[in-house]
């Protein structure tokens, strides 16, 4: 589902536009027509000089096993989980120090009020 503004614009249509312009047909007029900014049309073009056919393609689902990003995503969920078992490490020594002088203010309390009577 596309946010509130945006549109999607086919591949055939971005490939189109990409040769329109590769023809040499004005960028400016193109955006007009196609109500896209010019800075996009020049995006799509190069994204098509350097994929070609492939160029466009959308890849929907989880990336396989052995490509890069999968590789990234691993990484930053493993340097995640590093970060939140250290920060719940930290948090468990903290409340340990403040049971610890709970216990030594109760006592001490105690001490206290026993030795008014």
């Amino acid at each position: 589902m596309a946010s509130k503004g945006v549109r999607i614009i086919r591949r055939t249509t971005k490939v189109s536009a990409v040769k329109r312009m590769l023809a040499g047909e004005n960028a400016s007029s193109l955006s007009r027509e196609l109500k896209v900014h010019r800075g996009l049309l020049y995006r799509w073009k190069g994204e098509y000089e350097s994929k070609r056919e492939a160029a466009f393609r959308r890849n929907p689902g989880r990336p396989p096993k052995d490509s890069p990003r999968a590789e990234w995503v691993r990484q930053e969920a493993t340097g995640d989980l590093a970060a939140a078992k250290q920060r719940i490490a930290d948090l468990e020594r903290k409340v340990g120090q403040q049971q610890v002088e709970l216990d030594f203010f109760r006592q001490a309390l105690r001490q206290v009020g026993a030795a008014r009577r």
